[in-house]
């Protein structure tokens, strides 16, 4: 038994109940005094310093200023390799990054997000500058939904259910067989959460507005490469609004600008993918702050 402490009893709290045992000879009941009264102290100590832990998975609780740094670096290695699995074309890379993604604790929203769309982003601006060819682009798309089949299941759900931001109607319009675009549009709104209806290319401009009523879509978007088919697009506009004036319209497409948007009465304009998804989330939420407001005031 340890007989002395340099520090003293009063200032040693790690060995100071050991120093008092042979009170259990004499006072067993002060003996238990000291232990819970050690414990008191410890637990007082522990609330001191709870805000500077935290738990970190696998590898039990350290303070802040001592986290080892490699989970953030994994982190960031993983997310990485789905990007460039999906640049490159690599389906058998990306499926092993999108399991290994799991068993590390990423989020799996986060790494579709920060993995494989950026890699989805970073093929359609290869696309924009010439460097990938339509090939090139169905190669991606193969390897970025290898990685979506694995991490899909495991984004983060509520009641039982996946969260959708919303739902979406898209296609080009009638006389355009073109859709490129469209389908990485298509991808970009799967990938952020959105439950996607694809109407295909060539449609038929009545059909934008019938599966708008019978889906109750929360946006319509838009496509077409042909200065002679994009003026379908403002007939479809018209159509819809008629039926619905509060569905937001989104149009997008190589000869499509935003002030071809305004002239046609859409109310968002895609310039490319990426972007297709913020303004679409941006519209949405714009919208239905509207019927709140317009609701609030039909029930004074």
């Amino acid at each position: 038994m340890k007989k002395t402490c340099s520090g003293g009893v009063q200032d040693c709290r790690v060995c100071e109940v050991y120093l008092k045992v042979p009170m259990w000879l004499n006072d067993p009941k002060g003996f238990f005094r000291e232990i819970l009264e050690s414990k008191a102290r410890l637990q007082e100590d522990m609330k001191q310093i709870e805000s500077r832990i935290t738990p970190i998975r696998g590898l039990g609780r350290f303070p802040l200023d001592q986290i080892p740094m490699a989970s953030q670096q994994k982190k960031k290695q993983v997310l990485e390799r789905l990007s460039d699995g999906v640049v490159n074309f690599d389906e058998s890379k990306v499926k092993e990054a999108a399991q290994e993604a799991l068993d590390e604790g990423i989020d799996a929203f986060e790494a579709i997000m920060d993995g494989l769309a950026a890699g989805m982003e970073a093929v359609g601006e290869l696309y924009n500058r010439h460097e990938y060819f339509v090939p090139e682009l169905l190669m991606s798309a193969d390897a970025l939904y290898a990685g979506l089949s694995i991490l899909q299941p495991h984004v983060k759900t509520r009641g039982g259910e996946v969260q959708t931001k919303g739902r979406v109607i898209i296609g080009t319009v009638e006389g355009d067989v073109h859709d490129i675009g469209k389908n990485m549009v298509k991808m970009m709104f799967e990938v952020a959460g959105f439950t996607v209806h694809d109407l295909g290319k060539d449609v038929p401009l009545e059909r934008f507005m019938e599966e708008q009523i019978r889906t109750d879509s929360d946006i319509v978007a838009l496509s077409a490469m042909m200065t002679t088919t994009m003026i379908g697009m403002k007939k479809v506009v018209q159509m819809i609004k008629e039926k619905n004036p509060n569905v937001p319209i989104m149009l997008g497409g190589g000869p499509v600008t935003w002030e071809t948007a305004e002239l046609f009465g859409a109310d968002g304009y895609a310039e490319s993918a990426g972007n297709a998804v913020q303004e679409a989330i941006k519209m949405i939420s714009q919208f239905r702050e509207m019927r709140k407001v317009k609701k609030s005031q039909d029930n004074r």
